[in-house]
C-alpha cells in the first residue's frame, strides 16, 4: 500500500466540532478504498469531501485518525495478529479497518476511553459489516485493549 505523508493533509477551513462518530465512519470508508485501491491519504481525503456525512463531521478528527491509520498499519496489524483467528489477510476489508481504526485509538489515544473505542467499533462493525462480525471486533479489540490499556481495563473491571 501507498506511502503515507508524515502530517495530515487538512483540508482549507477544516471544521474542528461536528460529530467524531461520523468521523470514524469517514475513517472507514476511507480505509475501504485504501485496502481495495491503495489510493493516498490526499484522495482519500478529498473522496471523503463528497461523502454526505461529511459536513456533519468532524474533519479535523476525521483527518488525523485517518493520517495515523495509515502512517501506524504496519505495526497495528502486527499488534492485532496475536488477538485473531486467523490471518490478517484473511480478514474482510470492513473487518480490517474497523480493527485498524480501534486499534489506533487504543494504542495511540490514550485520552480516548477503551469502552468508547470498543463501542464505537462494535457500532459501526454492525452497520457495515456481516452478521456477527461485530461480537468478533468486541472481541479481538477486548483482547488488544487488556494489553495496551491494562491499568484502565483493570480499574473498569474492579470496579463492577
Amino acid at each position: 500500500m501507498s506511502p503515507v505523508p508524515e502530517a495530515p493533509v487538512t483540508s482549507l477551513g477544516a471544521k474542528s466540532s461536528g460529530s467524531r462518530r461520523l468521523s470514524r465512519e469517514l475513517v472507514l470508508r476511507a480505509l475501504y478504498q485504501w485496502q481495495l485501491n491503495d489510493s493516498s491519504l490526499a484522495v482519500l481525503v478529498a473522496q471523503a469531501e463528497a461523502a454526505d456525512i461529511h459536513g456533519r463531521a468532524n474533519v479535523t478528527h476525521f483527518e488525523a485518525l485517518l493520517a495515523g491509520v495509515l502512517k501506524h498499519a504496519v505495526e497495528l496489524d502486527a499488534a492485532l495478529a496475536p488477538m485473531l483467528d486467523r490471518e490478517v489477510e484473511a480478514l474482510s476489508p470492513i473487518e480490517h479497518g474497523v480493527l485498524l481504526l480501534g486499534g489506533y485509538e487504543l494504542i495511540h489515544q490514550p485520552d480516548v476511553p477503551y469502552r468508547v473505542v470498543l463501542n464505537e467499533a462494535v457500532d459501526l462493525a454492525k452497520r457495515y459489516g456481516g452478521t456477527d462480525g461485530h461480537k468478533y471486533i468486541n472481541g479481538v479489540l477486548d483482547k488488544l485493549a487488556q494489553v495496551v490499556r491494562q491499568v484502565e481495563v483493570g480499574a473498569g473491571r474492579s470496579a463492577r
